[in-house]
């Protein structure tokens, strides 16, 4: 596997990059969000999920109000190098901000 440093990753001209949520034992995604340098740069060091609110526009911890922290293990890049996942495990009941486990629980009619 090719290791890659943050500051070679594609970033938008926002300075951000998509970043998906995966729980590690099951797969699952839990939710996409998006990182910039600060806030890759704060979960690699504290281990924890940080992300960039674009509505804040601020830096922000997954789970600090609410207590549903998501746990980092690993973090992938695409081929492209634009776009990530975090590999973690969800300690609490929920990734959303609607109380659901996964925030992808509504399903398209056909």
């Amino acid at each position: 596997m090719e290791n890659i440093k943050i500051n070679n990753l594609k970033y938008d001209s926002n300075g951000l990059i998509p970043t998906v949520v995966q729980e590690r034992e099951t797969k699952e995604i839990l939710m996409v969000a998006y990182s910039n340098k600060e806030s890759l740069e704060m979960t690699i060091k504290n281990k924890f999920g940080y992300f960039w609110s674009r509505s804040k526009n601020k830096l922000w911890k997954k789970g600090e109000t609410s207590g549903n922290l998501l746990k980092l293990f690993n973090i992938y890049t695409d081929c492209d190098n634009d776009t990530l996942i975090f590999e973690v495990e969800l300690q609490g009941s929920a990734a959303c901000h609607t109380g659901s486990r996964s925030c992808f629980f509504k399903k398209i009619e056909e």
